[in-house]
């Protein structure tokens, strides 16, 4: 297993390379940089503008700026942020944490509701309860998140407008009286915040998660080996999770790797239609203020994030499957 990890250790470093490498090029690519929009304005001259484009390396070709910004990455510094007069690093991190609170709640949801109901569906193939289970799995999976966020919004709006009730805030991280509460009770003023928020996030990777578990568990029942179960006298509850449903659950374990960039990238609009603090708010500026070193430092910790999920699902496979040995 050691061996193993080294090597994968050792394959991830022309990885990351070549993904950042190319992230950084396609963005310098497009036309202009952080200083263009400055050229437009009266108050500074084209000597300053000359003198910010040489402190902030932007007159480097993009060989070498990408070269002095992985000799910084190395000791821990993803860039200054042009914008922000500041380390992206202390910019970048606060709203990644927030991400991480929805995407954290959002996962937790997905497997609390989309494994049980696709053994649900399985188990229970054709009836009511079923077709009940794949009718909302497809209108999870055909309504886009940013539009379910309207929705619910649009829903609360009128609960409280008709009956002076509001079970989850609409928008926001935080409460007003945010700063009077104890330490546990801001855990739990965040966490109401971001329930709605989480919800919505994940609802159509419950729904299509919910799809797939429901195949995969209707192939393994299928199976010689479910039939030998049931013919020796097992109950039915043990031959579904002790046999079908460890060998159902193998190929979500290999789709972990993406689980946590992609719920990431999920959380996008929906950030900016519930007025979340996370990472989307902060990268479309960045995107529009073409504040290069913000964007890559995004793009840095997102890749990081998928390489080390790809080795930790992995190694769970490892465990779930007795049959998987890495050497």
């Amino acid at each position: 297993m050691t061996a193993y990890l080294l090597r994968r250790i050792i394959q991830i470093i022309p990885t990351f390379i070549g993904a950042t490498l190319l992230a950084f090029i396609i963005i310098q690519l497009s036309p202009g940089d952080f200083l263009t929009q400055l050229e437009l304005d009266p108050k500074f001259t084209p000597e300053t503008i000359a003198r910010f484009r040489q402190q902030f390396g932007l007159s480097e070709p993009i060989w070498l700026q990408y070269l002095i910004w992985m000799k910084n990455l190395i000791t821990g510094n993803l860039g200054y942020s042009f914008a922000y007069q500041a380390p992206v690093l202390e910019i970048i991190w606060p709203r990644i944490l927030n991400s991480l609170v929805l995407v954290g709640l959002a996962t937790v949801f997905l497997y609390l509701v989309a494994i049980p109901a696709g053994v649900f569906g399985a188990t229970r193939q054709y009836t009511l309860g079923d077709q009940v289970v794949s009718f909302f799995s497809y209108i999870g999976l055909a309504v886009p998140s940013f539009f379910f966020a309207l929705i619910i919004i649009f829903v609360l709006l009128q609960l409280k407008f008709h009956f002076q009730v509001l079970p989850f805030p609409i928008g926001g991280m935080t409460s007003s009286n945010y700063d009077s509460l104890t330490a546990w009770g801001k855990v739990g003023n965040v966490l109401w915040h971001a329930v709605l928020p989480a919800f919505v996030i994940v609802t159509a990777d419950i729904a299509g998660l919910a799809r797939v578990m429901r195949g995969q568990m209707l192939e393994v029942l299928s199976q010689d080996f479910v039939r030998t179960a049931r013919s020796k006298g097992l109950a039915d509850r043990k031959v579904i999770y002790k046999h079908a449903f460890r060998n159902a659950i193998i190929p979500f374990i290999a789709t972990i790797g993406g689980l946590l960039p992609g719920l990431i990238g999920g959380a996008g609009l929906v950030e900016v239609v519930m007025n979340w603090p996370g990472i989307t708010p902060l990268l479309l500026d960045a995107v529009g203020q073409k504040d290069i070193y913000v964007i890559v430092g995004f793009l840095t910790l997102t890749t990081g994030l998928l390489m080390i999920g790809n080795v930790l699902g992995d190694l769970l496979l490892a465990v779930v499957d007795p049959r998987i040995r890495y050497n």
